[in-house]
């Protein structure tokens, strides 16, 4: 059995009010990334000198060797770059995502973030590629991140944010802490739950695109006005967005060493006055998008088919195509996953099997499905979901004249065609069946097969629609 276990449906078409506070259109969440003096060193006991996020084009790791230019521009970052940000964002609720390492190498930078009422997240121990770490090393070193932050800020952090991550990440640092949210996800625009283990993670997504790491790549920002326009068009379109009812959150990402610089610092400074000219903005903190999330979205425990086993998955779904559990036998041998674990995920699966399957075989199905009002609804054996739908048009309580209507159009349309009429019932009114009925059964074969195998399929999908509802 293959599980894929990325969600690519997330919240669909309809993502769930945020209700920031005081009915906010948008939230802007501000990161500064402190990551100097925890960056690959041979000084830290690395192997090499860093090569990542500098003004350095190009710039390759010195094995065994310091790198005074790449040690330099990091310092900047440190040293100049920390306060010029710090004078612009002191009043502004910000998170920081805190490598360890660097906070312990900065003790009037912790005390100014403190000051301002910061946040101080994990952003883990050191600013190294956690790529190819193996998993029990990452989980040392997590645990030492948390103990060295706590150490030197006084309290446990409560968010978490590795960046330059491994596969096991998310997992890991789950197991490891209390964690109000993880922060390694790219994935949305507002935050959302993953089930890890027995747990339920909040993640709180970042950003790349609203990210000052973009002056220090090729396919980045020349200049600050780059910048400037990427956060004022990446706010008006979720400003409005919001207007329309549908809040989010906007991610900014920052870096003492790139945004520090003056060339720079001046374009954000006026696309936080474009963010203040706004009525209804809510600057916020990680964490306190986190506490707000989890009192007014908390965790919902609710089917997942993809964690079903064979019989139980075939138990909740074999009937869905009618006295058809080959179907969902068969469906849940399929790379399912997260993304299937909503009715239009199971309809898919489900769907899929049917339309690949022999044209026998779906004329089983359809073969499977009882004339509309006909003799087994009279004798009362249908099954519980056919006889729902015949009653929600009324078909249950005929006429004797409609009745003897219906049963002419069933025998002929079952003698040219070999198989019932059927149609989604709940699509339709008793007198657009009548009118369906008599257009159809002048249909040619295969273009009345094909009109019959679409409506089994809408038929499965609204059956779905209210197992899943329920």
């Amino acid at each position: 059995m293959r599980r894929y276990p990325r969600d690519m449906t997330g919240y669909g078409a309809m993502p769930p009010a945020a209700n920031w506070p005081n009915g906010g259109k948008i939230a802007v969440q501000i990161v500064l990334n402190y990551e100097e003096g925890g960056e690959n060193c041979v000084l830290h006991g690395d192997p090499a000198s860093e090569a990542f996020l500098s003004e350095i084009t190009g710039a390759q790791p010195w094995p065994g060797q310091r790198h005074w230019n790449m040690e330099s521009l990091y310092e900047y970052g440190a040293r100049a770059g920390f306060w010029r940000v710090h004078r612009l964002l002191k009043d502004v609720p910000v998170t920081v995502f805190g490598v360890a390492s660097a906070l312990a190498r900065a003790p009037e930078q912790v005390a100014a973030m403190k000051e301002a009422g910061w946040e101080i997240a994990s952003h883990g121990l050191k600013w190294v590629e956690h790529k190819d770490m193996p998993a029990d090393e990452e989980r040392a070193q997590i645990g030492e991140a948390i103990r060295l932050h706590t150490e030197v800020t006084g309290t446990p952090p409560r968010g978490w944010y590795t960046g330059r991550c491994s596969a096991n990440t998310v997992e890991l640092v789950s197991e490891k802490g209390d964690f109000a949210y993880i922060a390694d996800s790219y994935a949305d625009d507002l935050p959302y739950w993953v089930r890890v283990g027995e747990k339920d993670q909040l993640i709180v997504p970042y950003t790349m695109d609203c990210n000052d790491m973009r002056f220090a790549i090729q396919a980045g920002f020349a200049t600050g006005a780059d910048f400037e326009t990427m956060l004022k068009d990446a706010f008006d379109t979720l400003y409005e967005e919001g207007r329309a009812g549908a809040p989010k959150m906007l991610s900014i990402g920052l870096h003492c060493r790139l945004i520090g610089r003056p060339s720079r610092a001046a374009a954000l400074q006026r696309a936080l006055a474009h963010f203040r000219s706004h009525d209804g903005v809510w600057f916020a903190t990680r964490l306190q998008i986190a506490e707000h999330w989890a009192r007014t979205h908390p965790p919902v425990a609710r089917v997942r088919p993809s964690d079903m086993d064979r019989d139980t998955f075939v138990s909740e779904f074999g009937g869905v195509f009618e006295h058809s559990p080959w179907i969902a036998e068969a469906a849940h041998a399929l790379e399912l996953g997260p993304t299937h674990d909503t009715a239009a995920g199971v309809h898919a699966a489900l769907a899929r099997i049917f339309r690949s399957a022999p044209e026998d075989a779906r004329l089983g199905v359809l073969t499977a499905h009882p004339d509309l009002a006909g003799r087994l609804a009279q004798a009362r054996r249908l099954t519980t979901e056919s006889t729902a739908e015949q009653a929600s048009v009324g078909l249950d309580c005929l006429t004797d004249a409609e009745r003897a209507t219906f049963t002419e159009l069933n025998d002929a349309y079952t003698a040219r065609f070999g198989f019932p009429f059927i149609i989604a019932v709940r699509d339709n009114s008793k007198a657009s069946i009548m009118d369906a009925f008599r257009r159809r059964i002048g249909n040619d074969r295969r273009t009345e097969l094909a009109e019959a195998c679409r409506q089994v399929e809408r038929i499965a999908e609204l059956r779905l629609k209210d197992r899943f509802a329920a």
